[in-house]
């Protein structure tokens, strides 16, 4: 009978060490409804989901109990995963702006060691899509919902130097600037100024 026990207890440790999907509670509120006898109390969960190498999905569950407003959340989350093309591994190939209602955020790729500089709702998008090192601002909106719908509108327009060579039909080389021309072109600024 112990045998079963720690079987089980084995298999559950080894669930929770590789998860296909690492999920995060964002915001949790209470919402009320008003029904003839009085006000009925549910609750609305805001949930991320990733597997920290590429894919984040977020989403959101109402329900009278929390524990099934998060089931619900992180459901749907897993529905609405997107894929982000991330320059090694770390961080974004390219500065972008997203925007939502009257959010607005604004993502700029950062040297390594930079780590995630993101208020609240962004950190939870970037810790859940496996960025490491990146500058973000968010203005305008302060709500979770548009923050998150913004950050997600902006990583939807990430493409990688080979997705941009793949669609104008070139070589991944011809689209980068090339070293030499870039540490010329810095020379001849200094030289100007």
């Amino acid at each position: 009978m112990a045998r079963d026990d720690n079987r089980g207890g084995n298999r559950r440790n080894q669930r929770e060490e590789t998860p296909e999907f690492a999920d995060r509670l964002v915001a949790i509120n209470r919402v009320s409804k008003t029904v003839k006898g009085g006000k009925r109390f549910g609750f609305a969960a805001l949930v991320v989901v990733g597997d920290q190498k590429g894919r984040v999905g977020f989403g959101k569950g109402k329900a009278k109990e929390v524990p099934e407003a998060i089931r619900k959340a992180t459901e749907q989350a897993k529905r609405q995963m997107i894929r982000v093309q991330l320059r090694e591994g770390r961080t974004l190939h390219h500065d972008m702006e997203g925007r939502h209602g009257a959010g607005k955020v604004v993502m700029r790729t950062a040297p390594e060691g930079t780590g995630i500089i993101a208020g609240g709702p962004m950190r939870a998008v970037f810790e859940m899509l496996g960025i490491k090192d990146v500058v973000s601002k968010s203005i305008g909106s302060q709500n979770p919902y548009n923050m998150i719908r913004a950050t997600m509108d902006g990583l939807r327009k990430e493409s990688s130097p080979r997705s941009v060579a793949q669609r104008r039909g070139k070589k991944v080389a011809d689209i980068l600037p090339k070293r030499e021309d870039h540490v010329e072109s810095s020379a001849q600024v200094a030289e100007e100024a």
